[in-house]
Formats: structure tokens, C-alpha cells, sequence
């Protein structure tokens, strides 16, 4: 029986990162905790010979286990979730105890290119080290990760050829961009120290192109811009003739792996890709991949409106510089993951800034009778993933006028005939159908809806469409059957999630009764077409071929739901269960201040509103107190001229009746209240009663 071999741990190498939680150091470190120390001293073309031979001698000798790269590191902020090739995370370190930590790593990574702040810390950090180095217990490596900003105001190196290219060897004749003088005396600083004991403490800088790949980071705005498609034409500042030398954040790990692994005679090494590529042939490779295919020309000064860009970042992106890095491809062993630069290979970098991102299109379809609310639910569940509401009818209006406006504009150049030609064949279609489209048109229009950049990029909702097997079938497979589809373009615009909208026939005609005329008018839900039209959906779903079949046997089978009520409360809580069966969203949600600019627009939309409506109440008020005065001044007006009629009239009456009293009547009773008051008896009423009854003219 064979002996068992023992494995034999090697040592591990300890690395420490500053910042080990942002976009340049997280990828350090899950680059280093993935390879082998040393591994880079192996020639990549003569790998699997070695392999080879390893594996004819493994048994003659003890199984050695290969050492790897500890990673531990400061943090920006503290997370209860960590990192799986991090060690260990220190956060908020005084200098005293972030030197015991650095003291007990063979490697110090120290990056500079993304927060300035640090530079003050990397100082430090080296310095004391520096002071240190004759208590080491073994050798230590400080890598100072760099700019290439700092070589931003050179002069060429050849005056009679400006193209010809800056490489390693011409560094210390290097001028830094004015905004990054303390990167330049920080690299400087970092050599000096490296060269007193480079036994003990060696030092390298390493000066980096603009980094990009895995989710990006400065160029992530014109990813960004051209993934949401809210632009028309993604800008370009100024002529966007300026070359920008740039590196893969991967490939700027290998060249970080390389110098801990083979410890350079040169201690400053550039890290650029062998790419010369300008700032207009980037941006235009990014949007011809995930956006409109369209740039456009803008003053460099724009630049300074974007608020998701810093100074560094500007001042990066404006940079001017042919630079070659020939130390590196001389002298180390880099498994280049974009060895010739963005442009050459956009299509794996759009790749991994999808992926890394999470940047994943949704692609729904939502089925049911008419007017069971599937615009409703689609219109909610494409506000809540940020998705594109594809409706039959709309898309076909939009493609007509697209094609005029291509016509008209001279836009399509040399496919203007082809243009001319189709919107002919659509509209000789529709004034043979009455209005409508055969279904090969609509098929193609369709088709060509789902494949555009903001479908699928982000994804869609298709409401209500399409209607049958057949149209599913040339929709997403063409001639093809659904089982021979994987192999398919068409498989990128099938939907993943297929929901059925359902309520009984009662339901829906008293809904579509219930109706405004103005929403009814000029559409099938008017009481005579309606039920015709719910019928021929019934039909066509009691065949033995549905499309709900057709997305079953794509495996993608669907979700039923029913709706019982008209009440909204009711499609609020079918929208929750479609986003809770759909998941969280794959798409850009609003930054903070995107969620804080729509609140406070909401706020003073609401603070308008309020205003609006309290103006329109005090005016209201006024125009009612105006009416009541009015009528108050008419009534009095009234009753005056009423009381002088009566007036009148009682004049009028009363003259005859003052004229028989004064001639019948008064004087008799004037004698009879003389003669009373004269005499005054006990009782004068009894008095004068009979003075007049005795003194009666008449008598």
C-alpha cells in the first residue's frame, strides 16, 4: 500500500489595501486572493508543461501546498456584510494602531488614484514604515498605486515627433497635471525611501491609466448614459481628440501580482493597456454597444455640469498623453484580460459592466381579456422596475412616424430608400385592411421594437400581445419550433415571466358599461362591439393551441390571476404579488439626490396645488360675496320701491276717509273733548259718549 504524501503549507503572503471596500482596491484584492504567490514567474505559453511534468513527479516527492495571498485592509465604512477574500476589515484606526497592523504584512498597497485624501495617509504609512525597517522580522514591499495624470504636462519626449510615445525610462523627466503635484511628490517620495535598504524595504510606484472593466468607475457615466437611453446623442467634450491611456482594473491586478511576485529592478513602472485610443472612440464604442449609436460635440466647459463627476475625474477624462508601457511587457508574465484597450474589446467589457452591476433586462408579458386592467398593472409594474411599456397599437403609430421622421431628416443615409420603401408597403396595407396590418408587418414591427437597445437593455412589459399561438410563434422562434429555439438570437426578447389576467364575462361587460363615453369613444368597448370582441378572445383561448400554450412549452409557464373588483386596492395588490413573484428590480434605481429632487418637485407640485386651490376658493369667496352684496343691494332697492308703493297706495285711500272725519266727525268730537276737559267728570269716556249720542249732528 502506498504511502500517503503530506502537504506542506508554504507561508502565506500578507497584504494590506487602503480602502479595500472601493472600485480599484476591491478588485486588488479579489484578484490576489484568487492567485498563487509566484505565480506570475511562470510563463504563461509554458504552463502546461510544467503541469505535466508536476504531475509525473507528485509522487515522488511530497505534495508542497501552494501559498496565497492574505488580504486584510482598512475599510471607508463599516458593513455588516464582508467580503469573502478579505481577512480581515479595520475601520476609524488610529496612525498607532494601523502601523501595529501594517508591521505584520509582507505587502503594503497603498492606492491614490480615486480619493486624494489618502495621499496624506500613503505619506505616512511609507514614512513610518521607513522608520521602522530595522525592526522588521522579514522583508516588506510598498506599492504605491499612481496616476497617470502625473505625467500629464510633459514635453514630448521627441520635440521633431510629438507622437512619439512617453515609455518607463523617461519618469523623472515627467510633469504632473497642476491639480496632482502631491500625487507627483508622493511618488517621488515613495522612490527615495525604496533606495536606502532595498534589502529590508523595498518601494514601487506604480503609475495607472484610467481604469475600467468590472462595473466601471470614471467612465461609468457614459455607460450609464447610454444604458438608460433618456439621451438621444451621449455627449463628447470638446473634439474628443485627446488620447486617454487606460488599463483593465484586472489587468492592473496582474501588473500588482507581477511586482510582489518578481520584485522589478525598476522601482516605477507604467501600467497602460497597448491601446491609443481617443476620448471620442471610447464613447463611441460604449453607445454603438448599449445605447443610441449617436454622439454629438459639446464644449468642454459641459463637463463641469455633470454632478456625478469630480475634479479628478474631469481633469482625467481631458487628459492628453501617448504613453507606452514597455518595462512590463518586457519584463513580467500578465494573463492580459484587455490587453489592446476598451475599444477592442467593448463587447466583454459591456459584458462585465452588466453582470458586475447587476444590470439584467426583465422581460415580462402580461395576457388577458379585454379591458380586465392589463395596461393598468403594466404601467405599475413599469414604474417600479423602470421597464418599457410595449402596447400594439402605440408601437406601430411610433414606428410610422419614426420612419417619416427618418425620411424627412435624411437620417438612415443610404437605408432612406428602404425606409421610403416600408412606410409605402405599411400604408398601402392599412388602406387595404380598413386600418389595420397584416400580421407579417405587425410581427416585424414588433420584433424590431424588442430588439431595440432601451428593450434590451432594461426590458419590457408586452401588454396583451400576442393574441395567439401562431403570432408567439413567428414573434419569438420565426420557423423555428420552441424546442429548437436555445440556439437562437430570438431566445433575447422572449419574455421570463408570463402572467394571466382573468375575470368572468359579467364582470367585464359592466365595467366597460360603467365606461366615460370620452374614454369609450373610438375604441372596441362600446356596448355593440364589446361583447364581439370578448367572444373572440374566448375562442381563441379554448383551442387546443393557446399562447399560454406556446410559453409552456418554452417551459415559461404562466401566472394566473384574478381580478374580482374595480376597486384599485385590488390591482395595487396584484402589481405586489407580480413583484414579489418578478423580484427585486435589475435596473438603475434614482440616486439620493434623484429620490430627493422628485420629492421636493412632488412637494412644491403639492405646495402649487394647494396654492392653486386656495386662490380658486378665496376667489370663489370674493365672487360670492360680490353676489351676495349685489343681491342684498337689489332687495333693498326692492323693498324700498315696495314700501313707496304702499306708501302710495295707502295715501291714495286714506284721503277720503281724512276728509269725512274732518267734515262728519271732528268737529263734534273736538266740542266734546272742549267740554270735557272743562268739566271733568269721573268717567270721561262715559261723559263723552253721551255728549256725542246728545249732540249727534244726524239726531
Amino acid at each position: 500500500m502506498a504511502d500517503k504524501t503530506e502537504e506542506k503549507p508554504q507561508k502565506s503572503t500578507r497584504v494590506f489595501i487602503n480602502n479595500v471596500d472601493n472600485y480599484t482596491t476591491k478588485n486588488f484584492a479579489k484578484i490576489l486572493d484568487s492567485c498563487v504567490v509566484g505565480a506570475s514567474l511562470v510563463d504563461f505559453g509554458e504552463a502546461d508543461v510544467e503541469e505535466e511534468e508536476e504531475d509525473r513527479l507528485q509522487d515522488e516527492q511530497p505534495k508542497i501546498k501552494d501559498a496565497t495571498f492574505q488580504i486584510v485592509g482598512t475599510v471607508s465604512s463599516q458593513t455588516e456584510e464582508k467580503c469573502s477574500f478579505i481577512s480581515e476589515e479595520y475601520s476609524h484606526l488610529k496612525r498607532e494602531e494601523l502601523l501595529h497592523h501594517l508591521m505584520k504584512c509582507d505587502v503594503i498597497i497603498f492606492d491614490i488614484t480615486q480619493h486624494a485624501d489618502q495621499i496624506a495617509e500613503a505619506q505616512w504609512a511609507v514614512s513610518a514604515l521607513h522608520r521602522e525597517m530595522d525592526t522588521f522580522s522579514g522583508h516588506k514591499m510598498f506599492i504605491l498605486v499612481s496616476t497617470i495624470m502625473t505625467w500629464a504636462m510633459s514635453k514630448p519626449a521627441d520635440k521633431d515627433d510629438p507622437e512619439i510615445p512617453f515609455t518607463d525610462e523617461h519618469y523623472r523627466k515627467r510633469k504632473a497635471h497642476p491639480n496632482f503635484h502631491d500625487h507627483i511628490e508622493l511618488e517621488k517620495l515613495v522612490v527615495k525611501l525604496g533606495k536606502t535598504k532595498s534589502s529590508l524595504f523595498s518601494t514601487y510606484v506604480v503609475a495607472s491609466g484610467l481604469q475600467y472593466g468590472m462595473g466601471e468607475h470614471i467612465f461609468h457615466l457614459f455607460f450609464k448614459m447610454s444604458w438608460v437611453g433618456e439621451v438621444s446623442e451621449v455627449p463628447i467634450f470638446g473634439d474628443g481628440s485627446n488620447i486617454i491611456p487606460t488599463i483593465h482594473i484586472n489587468d492592473l491586478a496582474g501588473i500588482i501580482q507581477n511586482v510582489i511576485d518578481h520584485k522589478p529592478k525598476s522601482q516605477y513602472i507604467v501600467a497602460v493597456d497597448d491601446s491609443k485610443y481617443t476620448m471620442e472612440d471610447i464613447i463611441k464604442a460604449i453607445t454603438l454597444v448599449l445605447g443610441p449609436g449617436k454622439t454629438q460635440n459639446v464644449s468642454k466647459e459641459e463637463i463641469y455640469l455633470i454632478r456625478e463627476l469630480t475634479q479628478t475625474d474631469i481633469d482625467s477624462l481631458l487628459v492628453n498623453l501617448r504613453i507606452e508601457a514597455l518595462y512590463l511587457k518586457e519584463n513580467f508574465n500578465i494573463k492580459w484580460v484587455s490587453e489592446y484597450g476598451m475599444v477592442e474589446n467593448i463587447e466583454q467589457i459591456t459584458e462585465e459592466y452588466k453582470q458586475t452591476r447587476g444590470l439584467l433586462p426583465l422581460r415580462i408579458c402580461i395576457l388577458g381579456p379585454p379591458a380586465v386592467g392589463k395596461s393598468t398593472i403594466a404601467e405599475r409594474i413599469c414604474k417600479h422596475y423602470r421597464l418599457h411599456h410595449v402596447k400594439l397599437k402605440e408601437t406601430i403609430t411610433e414606428t410610422l412616424n419614426n420612419l417619416e421622421l427618418c425620411i424627412q431628416t435624411e437620417d438612415m443615409e443610404n437605408d432612406e430608400g428602404e425606409a421610403q420603401e416600408f412606410l409605402d408597403t405599411l400604408k398601402e396595407n392599412m388602406n387595404e385592411n380598413e386600418g389595420r396590418l397584416d400580421d407579417q408587418y405587425v410581427i416585424r414591427i414588433m420584433r424590431d421594437k424588442l430588439r431595440t437597445k432601451r428593450c434590451m437593455n432594461q426590458g419590457f412589459v408586452l401588454d396583451g400581445f400576442p393574441k395567439t399561438y401562431e403570432l408567439a410563434k413567428q414573434l419569438f422562434t420565426g420557423d423555428e419550433e420552441p424546442e429548437d429555439l436555445q440556439s437562437k438570437h430570438e431566445k433575447k426578447i422572449i419574455p421570463e415571466f408570463v402572467f394571466s389576467v382573468d375575470a368572468t364575462d359579467d364582470f367585464l361587460k359592466t365595467r366597460v358599461l360603467n365606461l366615460p363615453e370620452t374614454v369609450v369613444e373610438g375604441t372596441s368597448y362600446t356596448p355593440e362591439k364589446f361583447p364581439c370582441h370578448l367572444a373572440r378572445f374566448r375562442e381563441r383561448n379554448v383551442e387546443d393551441q393557446t399562447v399560454l400554450n406556446f410559453f409552456e412549452d418554452l417551459e415559461i409557464y404562466p401566472e394566473h390571476l384574478e381580478i374580482t373588483s374595480n376597486d384599485d386596492n385590488e390591482y395595487l395588490l396584484v402589481t405586489e404579488m407580480i413583484c414579489k413573484k418578478v423580484g427585486k428590480p435589475k435596473n438603475y434605481m434614482p440616486i439620493s439626490e434623484e429620490v430627493e429632487e422628485e420629492e421636493r418637485r412632488q412637494a412644491e407640485q403639492q405646495l402649487k396645488k394647494q396654492a392653486a386651490q386656495r386662490a380658486e376658493a378665496e376667489q370663489r369667496e370674493e365672487e360670492e360675496e360680490q353676489q351676495r352684496d349685489h343681491r342684498w343691494g337689489e332687495w333693498n332697492q326692492n323693498l324700498e320701491e315696495v314700501r313707496r308703493q304702499e306708501h302710495d297706495l295707502l295715501e291714495s285711500q286714506s284721503g277720503p276717509l281724512r276728509n269725512y272725519l274732518m267734515r262728519d266727525v271732528m268737529p263734534t268730537l273736538t266740542q266734546g273733548l272742549i267740554e270735557c276737559c272743562t268739566i271733568r267728570p269721573d268717567d270721561p269716556i262715559d261723559f263723552l259718549a253721551e255728549y256725542l249720542l246728545k249732540n249727534n249732528p244726524e239726531v
